[in-house]
């Protein structure tokens, strides 16, 4: 008898391992993977040593949430080994980023596109060799003069007064998932992108 195999999701929230990165703004993404796999009751998952993940089932759907442990430059190798191991499709993959161009508290969501800078995304890009994988970016605010230093912006913590648009934000992301993982990115952009 053979029986078939759900259709799997990978949502790889991107940010860097340990503790000193903790709540930093290049760390949104691990920041929405708590929110998700909470809201998802996710459990742990078979590991693989580019990632921690975690699994739930969602109508019918296995999702997989996976937390890069190569840094942010390196993200692609844990996105390409995660979804090779499970056979995730391209076209399957989320991936959940920081964005410097928009303030805190801003969402925006693409079917595919460019790096648009982002280190993370770029290395994705490069690993998987196509741009065609769903992303939801997190606005974490931009550098507060020009010749600030990007680097030390995107590694520095949220300020406090910034949380609750940060938190808000953050909650909106598992009604996201869903409406992507249903194929819905027209609706989740309407719904999200503001």
């Amino acid at each position: 008898m053979l029986f078939k195999t759900k259709e799997r999701y990978m949502i790889a929230g991107l940010g860097n391992p340990g503790k000193q990165y903790e709540k930093t703004r290049h760390n949104a993404g691990f920041m929405a993977l708590d929110i998700l796999e909470k809201e998802f009751d996710a459990r742990p998952a078979k590991g693989r040593k580019s990632a921690e993940l975690s699994k739930a089932l969602l109508e019918g759907k296995e999702l997989y949430f996976v937390r890069p442990l190569t840094f942010m430059n390196l993200s692609g190798t844990a996105v390409a080994d995660v979804g090779s191991f499970y056979k995730i499709p391209k076209e399957n993959i989320i991936v959940i980023a920081d964005d410097v161009s928009m303030d805190v508290g801003r969402l925006r969501i693409r079917d595919k596109g460019s790096d648009g800078g982002h280190n993370g995304l770029k290395d994705i890009i490069r690993v998987l060799g196509s741009q065609d994988f769903m992303r939801i970016k997190i606005g974490v605010g931009q550098k507060p003069r020009p010749e600030y230093d990007l680097a030390d912006w995107v590694l520095s913590r949220f300020p406090k007064e910034a949380m609750p648009a940060l938190e808000e934000v953050l909650c909106t992301i598992p009604d996201a998932v869903r409406l992507l993982i249903n194929r819905d990115v027209a609706q989740a952009q309407n719904q999200f992108n503001r």
